[in-house]
């Protein structure tokens, strides 16, 4: 698929990092639990609208390696969210609504502390949209996710099937979880905060940054718009003048 033209400033893949549902949740004096339901319909508005605009390539954020350290009862409910996702998602491929019609699902990051039950549904989506005639926005959800551990397991990955070889920059991108996509051109934080918390440490080296302090479930498409609004008034070098 093209690129997507932002102003005059090409842009092929976006990334958002979703922060803030436990904030938005305090200060309606409800559950943490609250803020993440709520993260999920925005999440899902997200998609959509990503697919309606014809980006080719969204990455989400959506729980890292470090989330484990949260308390039991808050990862429970994020795996039981994650679980109701994927049953709403296999569900829509099978009746191939017209919002995932032109769309590719994919789960990036180590994903064997899931059930068996949750990886076979995840599999059952992706295999769905693999066997799509024609995808038009690729969707990577980034789940048991860290930056760090994706180069290291690449690392391990590449000494393990080429023994005594040395791994150059080329050699290494084509092992990472995000292999054979462009790096992000924009990434996306909201709830206010300026760090990447270990997202695509690889693959963000010359992407933009844009942070908003909307909290990710008031995150709306005129939100995004308003990032890709400011993406395009900027000037990518590259290290060049």
């Amino acid at each position: 698929m093209a690129e997507m033209t932002t102003g005059t400033l090409p842009l092929r893949h976006a990334a958002i990092i979703m922060d803030g549902n436990g904030r938005w949740a305090k200060k309606r004096a409800l559950p943490r639990s609250a803020g993440h339901v709520a993260g999920v319909r925005t999440t899902e508005k997200i998609i959509e609208y990503s697919c309606k605009i014809g980006l080719e390539y969204l990455t989400l954020y959506a729980f890292s390696t470090e989330n484990w350290k949260r308390p039991e009862s808050e990862v429970s409910g994020l795996l039981n969210l994650l679980n109701s996702y994927l049953d709403r998602l296999v569900s829509r491929l099978r009746e191939d609504n017209p919002v995932y019609r032109y769309a590719a699902i994919r789960f990036l990051g180590d994903l064997t502390p899931l059930s068996e039950e949750m990886r076979e549904k995840i599999a059952v989506s992706e295999a769905f949209c693999r066997s799509k005639p024609e995808i038009r926005t690729h969707v990577n959800i980034a789940f048991n996710y860290g930056g760090k551990d994706e180069i290291v397991h690449a690392v391990n990955r590449f000494i393990s099937e080429n023994p005594g070889k040395q791994i150059d920059e080329k050699a290494l991108s084509s092992y990472l979880y995000f292999a054979g996509q462009p790096d992000p051109d924009l990434i996306i934080r909201t709830g206010g905060e300026m760090r990447l918390s270990n997202f695509l440490m690889w693959e963000s080296s010359y992407s933009e940054f844009y942070s908003t302090a909307t909290l990710w479930p008031d995150f709306s498409p005129k939100s995004f718009n308003e990032a890709l609004t400011a993406y395009s008034s900027r000037s990518r070098r590259f290290g060049g003048v």
